[in-house]
């Protein structure tokens, strides 16, 4: 697909000519996606107008419209206002996409990550103005073991999950550490998924050493701003590592770990957010295309 001459398709099965199940919006936006996938079109990628798209599919500019809403809806494409659509950065990994399960659990892994910024920010931040001394010592202890359990050949998960709980004791506020205790078996579950990323590439694991540091020092040296900024920085760190793992990760231990992360609200009798049992249809949805 390209902006000037998009190629020949129609709705139907190439093979059969049977239609698609779903909506005529949601069959529209399956094969755009397949375009945009089977083209590997980059980031960035400025798609053909909204009247080239409807005629290169056969549908009326409202149909294109909806579909155009409904990729977008799952981060998949932007709009600029006279400028049309493009492609999303902020899509899923390319290499994670093909089985929904997998798909939703990804996207639960960053969503999680998102609500760990504020939270993360929010505590470094206070921590550096209010920590005691001994405080102090055990978020040293902490980060410090993280390393040590690293370098001995482990994971590395239960100590940096430590570190973080540390940080939010040092608030001197226990409601810091009981919000973060609430999500801590969520947390365990996200990191396990990271860390078993990053430690595939030397790169991403001294990068996490660096972002853990860099946090540690601003709450040594008491500036707030330097903290928020710094444990800010390491959550968006974190959700691009998790989009630049390969798709050998994610059809391997990487998926296995992302999809236990998603059962733990089974388990424990409690549904996905809402939001995430919506991707979770869409990407049903995306994985009919390709049966």
């Amino acid at each position: 697909m390209n902006a000037s001459t998009p190629p020949v398709a129609t709705d139907a099965d190439e093979e059969t000519g049977a239609f698609r199940s779903g909506t005529l919006g949601e069959r529209v936006a399956d094969r755009l996606l397949t375009k945009i996938r089977d083209e590997r079109l980059t980031p960035g990628t400025r798609l053909p107008s909204e009247h080239a798209m409807a005629q290169h599919f056969g549908v009326s500019r409202t149909v294109m419209r909806e579909a155009i809403a409904l990729l977008k809806a799952d981060g998949l494409l932007t709009t600029r206002k006279g400028s049309g659509a493009f492609v999303s950065k902020t899509g899923l990994p390319d290499a994670a996409l093909g089985d929904p399960l997998t798909e939703q659990s990804v996207q639960s892994l960053l969503n999680l990550t998102e609500v760990r910024r504020g939270l993360e920010s929010e505590t470094a931040a206070l921590a550096a103005v209010r920590r005691t001394p001994g405080q102090l010592a055990e978020i040293e202890h902490a980060l410090l073991r993280i390393e040590e359990v690293v370098s001995a050949g482990g994971d590395g998960v239960e100590e940096d999950v430590q570190f973080h709980l540390r940080i939010a004791a040092a608030t001197g506020n226990p409601y810091w550490v009981r919000f973060v205790e609430m999500f801590a078996q969520q947390i365990r579950l996200a990191i396990k998924v990271t860390r078993a990323n990053e430690a595939r590439r030397m790169d991403f694991v001294h990068q996490v050493r660096d972002e853990h540091e860099k946090i540690f020092a601003a709450i040594v040296a008491g500036d707030a701003e330097r903290a928020r900024a710094a444990a800010g920085d390491h959550m968006l760190c974190v959700a691009a590592r998790v989009r630049l793992a390969d798709r050998d990760f994610w059809i391997g231990r990487g998926g296995a770990l992302a999809r236990d992360f998603v059962r733990h609200f089974a388990d424990e009798g409690a549904e996905p957010p809402a939001g995430e049992k919506v991707a979770g249809k869409a990407a049903a949805s995306r994985a009919r295309r390709r049966a």
